[in-house]
Parts: structure tokens; C-alpha cells; sequence
């Protein structure tokens, strides 16, 4: 008897997508069938909220199916989950990349044949699964997973409870990976991880993140295109501020977690910089490449924060010529310090967040207007839309070969777009 594949819903970053891919193989090898899987994301109270309205929506459009709930929500909040009706099985973001997990999974008839919740210990965790894929993406563009989890406390985040302790995907690895990612046709790589900068200080002699960046390119001389994921610039090594200034492949687009420009805040959320880091290090990495673009992660409404302490968080926007943010409105997760301070109020917290965002609106419009007239190397990622070397959508009139780098001038500009 045919049976159906089963079916992912994937929530939250990149890297979950990229833990789909692989589950995706994983349970295609093992012969599971009728099964759908929510990929949860734990990163806000309003996150986990998604996940169970998700879950609901599901079960009613796959009522016969067994519905897996996995990924950080599912591990920080396993009971949460296995208290709702609609789901047969609770997995832990270790046992979600292991073989067996899955091959359990299509042995069993999920009525009570094997435990409903399965989450172990994620502090326990030693390794990365990075081997078990050579990256996803679309045609034109692949992503390598190169490290998982994060060592910091930060007072907000419930992500290392969700992801454990860091721990990296050796340089040779990711090497291998990455030669035949090129081998199949990709012409770019996006490099990702929980806490990238802290890749390689599990590994023998404690590399860097510049010092993998820089080894890829030289390694793999036939990938046209690098980037980076999301940084913490106060760790960013010597190396990779030399790939900045000297490698035109790693594209000019680092996206920055900044969380606030306030000093107290900074503080009272155990960030390991300043404000004034920040802004140095924006200033020296667009010294090094002019046409260094940035986004970042801004929370609005931390705990304690008032308006004037939100007026150096939105002024930070200016201070560092920010372009894509992504804004945050805060929400306690249960368990975190944050969580145990005095709150700003719903609406304060509202109003502040959509300031943040028209800030953000307007600095888009401003880096779209510095782009006209000027010619970009354009990744194609449909033939009517593709990507500037600074992570900018461009769109086209015409069809354009699809995966493709052209050579375009930008003649205008429609919403948050280019036109080329």
C-alpha cells in the first residue's frame, strides 16, 4: 500500500530549515509515511503562540496523519506540546537528527507504541549534525549549517535552553561540503549557525570564524559567492575584518545582533558590548568595504527601558547606517532573568516596536535610491528576481537565466525592490 510522504512545516531561522532538509531524508529513509511535522521556533512567547495555532490548523487538514512536534519550542516546552490533543509526538531537537528517531517512528502505529515525548538533555549535546546534509536552499543559493547552539546567557533569550551549549562543524567538513555544493551548480554558500562567531572554539586550537571564511575562499577558488549569516560584531577576529576588507567574494552584507543602543540595557540584557562598539565596528568594517550594508536584530520594550533609553536604540539605526532590521517587540519567555524585571507596558512596547520599523522603512528607501544608476552582479533566484551583492531584490522586466550572477544596471526602484 502507497503511503504518503510525510510533510514539514518549518518555523523560525535558517537554521531549522536547514534541520527540515534533513529530517526530510532522514524519515524518507527510514520509510515513514502519513506523518506531518511542525518544526518549532522558541525565540518569542508569540513564536511558541504560532506553533500551537499551527498545530491546530493541521490536524484538522490532516486528521488521519500522526503529527510530530518538534525543533526549540518542543524542546524548552516539551509538556506544553504534549498536552495538546491534536499532536502523537513530542521530539527533541537532538533526537530529531538521529536515524533512529525516525526509523521508531515508521515502526510504530503511534497508538502508545512508543513514548509520546521524547526530549533529552540539550546541554548534553556534543556534536553538530552538519554532516547529514550538504546545505538547501533554492537553485542558486545553499545553505551550510556550521555551528549549532550558544555558551551565552543572555537575560532574554531561551535559545540555548532550545539549541545547548555551541559547538561546530570542523573546517574540512564544511570545506568538502561546500566543493560539492559548487560541484552541483550553486553559485553562492550563506554560511549559518545559533551563535556564529563562536565557531571553532570547541575545535582543536580554537579557530575563528575569519579564519574558516578565509579558508573556504581559498579552498574552494571556484565559489563566486560567500556570505554570513547573522554576527555578534564584538567577536568578530582579525581574519574576517581582512576577508572585509580584501575578499570580493564574501559579499558586502552583514546582518548584526545589536539588540539595543542603550548602555544600561546592554547591561541589564548581558550583551558583551557597547554602544560605541557598535558603532566602531560599523564605521571600520564600511571603511574596509564602502559598500557594506548591514541589517540587525533590535528588541523594542526590554524590560526597565525607558523612552529615553528607546530613543538611543532607535538613534542606533542612524549612528550605524542600519538598512534591514529586524524588530523585535519584547515578550518574556518563563525561565529567563528578563522575564523576572519590570515590564514596559503592552502599548509602549507596540508604539516603540513600529517606530523601530518606520526607522528601518526609511533606511531602505535611502540605500534603494544610493543604488540607481549603479551596476550590481545580480544572483538570480527566479527569472524575474534576483539579488545585488548588499542581499537587495531586484526585480526584472525580463526573463533573466534563473540561478544565474548577470550583470545589470538598476534603472529605478518599486517598493523594496530595484528594478533593473
Amino acid at each position: 500500500m502507497d503511503r504518503r510522504a510525510p510533510v514539514f512545516h518549518t518555523l523560525g531561522c535558517r537554521l531549522n530549515a536547514y534541520e527540515t532538509e534533513a529530517m526530510r531524508e532522514l524519515s524518507a529513509s527510514a520509510g515513514l509515511g502519513d506523518t506531518v511535522v511542525v518544526n518549532t521556533c522558541a525565540v518569542t512567547a508569540e513564536a511558541v503562540r504560532k506553533a500551537r495555532q499551527e498545530i491546530r490548523k493541521l490536524r484538522r487538514e490532516n486528521p488521519d496523519a500522526m503529527l510530530v512536534v518538534t525543533g526549540c519550542a518542543a524542546q524548552t516546552e516539551p509538556q506544553t506540546f504534549a498536552a495538546m490533543e491534536e499532536v502523537d509526538r513530542v521530539i527533541g531537537n537532538t533526537e530529531k537528527m538521529a536515524a533512529q528517531t525516525w526509523r521508531n517512528l515508521a515502526g510504530a502505529n503511534f497508538i502508545g507504541a512508543t513514548e509520546k515525548v521524547q526530549v533529552d538533555d540539550i546541554m548534553s549535546v556534543t556534536e553538530t549534525a552538519g554532516h547529514l546534509i550538504d546545505g538547501f536552499g533554492s537553485r542558486s543559493r545553499a545553505y551550510v549549517q556550521v555551528q549549532n547552539g550558544c555558551d551565552h546567557r543572555c537575560t532574554f533569550c531561551i535559545i540555548p535552553y532550545g539549541r545547548g551549549n555551541s559547538r561546530s562543524v570542523p573546517a574540512g567538513v564544511v570545506v568538502e561540503q561546500i566543493k560539492r555544493l559548487v560541484d552541483r551548480g550553486y553559485n553562492e554558500v550563506v554560511l549559518t549557525g545559533v551563535d556564529l562567531t563562536s565557531w571553532g572554539a570547541d575545535l582543536p586550537a580554537t579557530p575563528k570564524l575569519g579564519d574558516l571564511v578565509m579558508r573556504i575562499l581559498k579552498l574552494v577558488p571556484d565559489l563566486p559567492r560567500l556570505r554570513i549569516s547573522s554576527i555578534d560584531s564584538i567577536e568578530v577576529d582579525d581574519n574576517l575584518m581582512m576577508a572585509i576588507a580584501t575578499e570580493p567574494r564574501l559579499m558586502p552584507h552583514l546582518h548584526l545582533s545589536l539588540q539595543h543602543g542603550d548602555d544600561l540595557i546592554l547591561k541589564r540584557m548581558k550583551r558583551r558590548h557597547l554602544r560605541d562598539d557598535a558603532i566602531r565596528f560599523c564605521e571600520e568594517a564600511r571603511r574596509l568595504r564602502p559598500d557594506m550594508t548591514y541589517g540587525a536584530d533590535i528588541i523594542a520594550g526590554f524590560p526597565t527601558e525607558t523612552e529615553a533609553q528607546f530613543e538611543n536604540a532607535l538613534s542606533l539605526v542612524e549612528a550605524c547606517h542600519l538598512t534591514w532590521l529586524h524588530v523585535f517587540p519584547y515578550s518574556p519567555r518563563p525561565g529567563t532573568p528578563a522575564a523576572r524585571m519590570p515590564q514596559v507596558q503592552g502599548p509602549d512596547i507596540k508604539t516603540r516596536a513600529a517606530r523601530l520599523r518606520d526607522a528601518g522603512a526609511a533606511r531602505v528607501q535611502t540605500h534603494l535610491d544610493a543604488q540607481i544608476g549603479q551596476i550590481h552582479q545580480i544572483l538570480m533566484e527566479s527569472p524575474h528576481m534576483g539579488r545585488t551583492e548588499q542581499f537587495t531584490e531586484v526585480a526584472f522586466a525580463r526573463d533573466q537565466p534563473e540561478s544565474q550572477i548577470i550583470t545589470a544596471r538598476i534603472t529605478g526602484k518599486s517598493g523594496t525592490q530595484l528594478v533593473a
